[in-house]
């Protein structure tokens, strides 16, 4: 059993162009509505924040459902997870991408792009729907979570969820020195090392990451493959061709 408190280790940023060239060997596994979990919270943070598209309900693998309540269980008592977004529509992580994009450039008219590129990608993967190389966000595979307490109060992590700063960065404080700080490390060490221990990998720009099964994550823990591709939510209207699909000799 890993130390839950254990320091968290160094991560280079993503190599995009190496991850997304990493083979998919899809395994099939169904999306799942979050919601209903009795073993963690769902808040839905687009949809509640007024993005558009963006979807009431939080959907993710059926493997990461299941990796999800067994992080929770190593939870200290008290504390709960909070599942923020995990399946995300194309055109939620276009509009991510280009608003953040927007407002760097505006913040920093004189940036190179190339550079805004890269901080732009620090907080928000490309968007992309290739069959080869998905948006971690499109397989079904990656997760935002945070902390609460057993009433469902949010804890402090150290900065807002998708706060496009430093502070965001997982080992932000791991050398904090007073007390407040250190607090927030020691609740971002429990998050990143429970995830850790049921097979999740973490974004180092983002404490609140997590992937399991997509590109990134192979990437990240020298799988040979990535066993999520793009997946959908299928609407009613599949759902019935399929059925009828299915119902043919």
């Amino acid at each position: 059993m890993t130390d839950l408190l254990a320091a968290i280790p160094e991560a280079p940023e993503p190599d995009w162009a190496t991850a997304f060239r990493m083979p998919i060997v899809e395994c099939g596994e169904p999306m799942e509505a979050l919601g209903t979990s009795q073993g963690f919270l769902v808040w839905p943070a687009y949809h509640r924040l007024g993005i558009p598209n963006a979807l009431p309900e939080c959907h993710a693998r059926a493997g990461v459902f299941a990796r999800l309540l067994q992080a929770a269980k190593l939870l200290p008592d008290g504390l709960r997870l909070v599942v923020l977004d995990a399946w995300r529509p194309f055109a939620v992580q276009q509009h991510l991408y280009d608003t953040l994009y927007d407002i760097l450039r505006q913040h920093e008219p004189n940036a190179d792009p190339a550079e805004l590129t890269r901080r732009t990608r620090e907080f928000v993967a490309p968007p992309s729907t290739r069959a080869e190389a998905p948006s971690p966000h499109l397989t079904g595979g990656a997760v935002d979570i945070s902390l609460c307490d057993q009433d469902g109060r949010w804890l402090d992590m150290g900065s807002l969820f998708d706060e496009a700063t430093p502070r965001s960065y997982t080992r932000h404080y791991e050398d904090a020195t007073d007390g407040h700080g250190r607090a927030i490390r020691d609740r971002r060490r429990l998050l990143f090392n429970v995830m850790r221990e049921v097979g999740f990998s973490n974004l180092s720009s983002e404490w609140w990451h997590y992937d399991y099964g997509d590109q990134l994550w192979a990437w990240h823990t020298g799988a040979p493959a990535a066993i999520y591709g793009p997946a959908q939510v299928p609407s009613l209207e599949q759902l019935w061709r399929q059925q009828l699909h299915n119902l043919r000799p």
